[in-house]
């Protein structure tokens, strides 16, 4: 019998299932296909002529984009022509210290800038699909509140940026980062051995594919070749009688005047 008993006891293993497969992680996908139709702003058009345009009233138009009469859209704005799934929340802003950390700070490289004079200045912004985030962008104290100033015309006139730090955050679908709107970095000057503006923190590139810079057959990001015709009036294109007055108002140069090279995305209080 005891034998038996051995036997059956052997054989009655508790039975334990196999671990769920893990799901392969997706990447996060743009969601342009879901992008409510829009209208860019193009010089002397209005509310009530772009509503004739789409056959929708002006008082529409204006509910959806949150503009209040007698204000008018800016060139370079971008519009919800339709009913949008998500209204634009407020304008919010701070400035923070940077750490070394903060900024990748590395002795050796010998960055004409140290990171005490450094500030982060965050901003609401409107993303290529519409919706309000938080982005933030680091720059040198000296130009942190024409900085914040900058960003609140760009909200108020409804232009859009592509993606702001952080971007795992705001644009985690975006893995090309030459496509993000910043300050501060420690480098050269694309294509030269100069020292950027940016390595002082004096400079601001803003959509950077839409806005790129050329130096005769040079263009950076390379990405950036369908946005070398100006004359087009696109989402995320800065024009000098629209979204670059944002910065020019507040005593910043833009590379879109220069005359030896075109640095359509970049602004600096120095004009270098």
């Amino acid at each position: 019998m005891k034998k038996i008993l051995v036997m059956l006891a052997v054989l009655i293993v508790p039975f334990t299932a196999a671990p769920p497969a893990r799901a392969t992680p997706r990447a996060p996908v743009s969601p342009a296909s879901t992008t409510p139709p829009y209208h860019v702003v193009r010089p002397g058009e209005t509310i009530k002529k772009i509503a004739a345009v789409y056959d929708v009233t002006p008082a529409q138009l204006r509910a959806w984009n949150g503009i209040v009469k007698p204000n008018q859209p800016g060139v370079d704005g971008v519009l919800h022509v339709a009913k949008p799934p998500i209204t634009l929340t407020g304008w919010h802003t701070r400035i923070e210290r940077v750490t070394p950390a903060a900024v990748n700070w590395d002795p050796k490289k010998k960055c004409p800038v140290l990171p005490a004079d450094l500030r982060k200045v965050w901003v609401t912004y409107i993303d290529f699909y519409g919706a309000a985030r938080s982005g933030s962008i680091v720059v040198n104290k000296a130009i942190a509140r024409p900085t914040q100033r900058a960003f609140l015309t760009l909200y108020r006139m409804r232009f859009r940026i592509m993606g702001m730090s952080p971007m795992s955050l705001n644009a985690p679908w975006i893995t090309d980062m030459s496509t993000v709107t910043s300050g501060y970095s420690c480098r050269t000057v694309a294509g030269s051995k100069t020292l950027s503006q940016h390595a002082y923190g004096l400079a601001i590139d803003v959509n950077p594919v839409q806005n790129p810079m050329i130096r005769g057959t040079y263009i950076d990001p390379r990405s950036g070749v369908d946005f070398l015709a100006r004359a087009p009036y696109r989402r995320g294109m800065m024009h000098a009688t629209g979204a670059a007055r944002a910065f020019t108002a507040n005593g910043l140069y833009w590379g879109g005047r220069w005359r030896t090279l075109k640095d359509y995305m970049h602004f600096s209080p120095n004009d270098r």
